[in-house]
């Protein structure tokens, strides 16, 4: 069944023309890609082939594979990390970067940080999206570093996909990168720009208020990922925009109530409110509230909960209908039946 289907998707590839050929051909990778351990062997003989698509398309079959299959992952880095020191076909090297990024090994970053440099645009592109998977976490990491390059590339598309992951999927901080996201707040190309200021409104720049204010206003409408980054700001200035879109749009909600001073002051209270009920009823769990520092919304955790992930404290009071009493009475009676996280 892989076979079929991986030759079925290697047909589509050779008289791919139109975007939904190459659709047909991912969605029959991803397809044979279930079977990891069945797709395996298949994706490496692939990658030792002397067609480059075949290469392709064994990189693209080994990506799939191990990002649905934690087993495979290990032997398919190797196994990618030794192409790329052979490699030189763009179109390989470019499926070779996606592939690699769903390895999440860090064998990946020397491989990415070098084909940073590659002439193609596209294996830059894709190199610059391939990051989020591998980060080193270091806000001075050869990753980070080499996405600041990423973010000042000749190429626009390069430009918006690096300052995307440095910006919106990095969770690091440094003047450096600051620097960079700063850089591109005035860059002609307008995805590249929002990006910019998004991924400094994310950590709390408030350089980006009037910038970010102003994507708010759009005539247009407002990208999601501009009601997230207004959330995590989370301050008066940005409320007036927010209030001309719907409650119901996605995003818009969180955004109001993060920077609405009356409505986060009272989730605030019904927060304390709700870990003080739950210290009395199981002081044993260990309750606590926090912030993510890349996020907005309160969380509650549970230290003494063993698997708990714990509870998004918004969701969890509508869930009490605003009562955080009885948002601590659902806590103790979720905990016998699973103790992962619930909301």
């Amino acid at each position: 069944m892989v076979a079929e289907l991986v030759g079925q998707a290697l047909a589509a590839a050779r008289v791919a023309e139109e975007p939904d050929d190459w659709d047909e051909y991912g969605t029959l990778l991803w397809r044979a890609a279930v079977d990891g351990v069945g797709s395996l062997p298949l994706g490496l003989e692939l990658i030792g082939s002397d067609d480059p698509a075949e290469r392709e398309t064994g990189c693209d079959l080994l990506g799939h594979a191990s990002d649905q299959n934690e087993g495979v992952r290990a032997e398919t880095a190797a196994a990618l990390v030794a192409l790329a020191e052979r490699e030189t076909e763009g179109r390989v090297l470019s499926s070779l970067a996606c592939a690699i990024e769903g390895t999440y090994d860090q064998r990946a970053v020397p491989v990415l940080v070098a084909l940073a440099g590659h002439p193609d645009a596209e294996v830059r592109q894709r190199v610059a999206s391939s990051f989020a998977g591998v980060t080193t976490g270091l806000p001075d990491g050869p990753d980070i570093r080499a996405l600041i390059m990423l973010t000042r590339d000749e190429d626009p598309e390069v430009r918006n996909w690096a300052t995307f992951t440095l910006g919106f999927q990095a969770e690091v901080d440094s003047p450096a990168i600051r620097t960079a996201l700063w850089e591109r707040t005035t860059d002609e190309n307008a995805d590249a720009r929002e990006e910019g200021i998004r991924g400094l409104a994310r950590r709390h720049d408030l350089r980006v208020v009037p910038l970010l204010a102003e994507l708010l206003d759009n005539s247009e409408g407002a990208h999601v990922l501009t009601f997230s980054a207004a959330a995590i700001m989370g301050i008066p200035e940005l409320l007036p925009a927010l209030l001309e879109y719907e409650p119901e749009d996605v995003g818009v909600t969180a955004a109001v109530n993060a920077c609405d001073p009356m409505r986060r002051a009272h989730l605030d209270a019904s927060a304390w409110d709700l870990m003080c009920a739950l210290h009395r009823l199981r002081p044993d769990l260990d309750a606590a509230v926090y912030m993510e520092r890349f996020g907005y919304g309160l969380s509650l955790g549970l230290a003494a909960a063993l698997g708990s992930s714990g509870y998004c404290v918004e969701a969890l009071l509508e869930r009490a209908d605003g009562d955080p009493a009885r948002a601590a009475e659902l806590v103790v009676s979720d905990l016998p039946r699973s103790a992962g996280c619930s909301s």
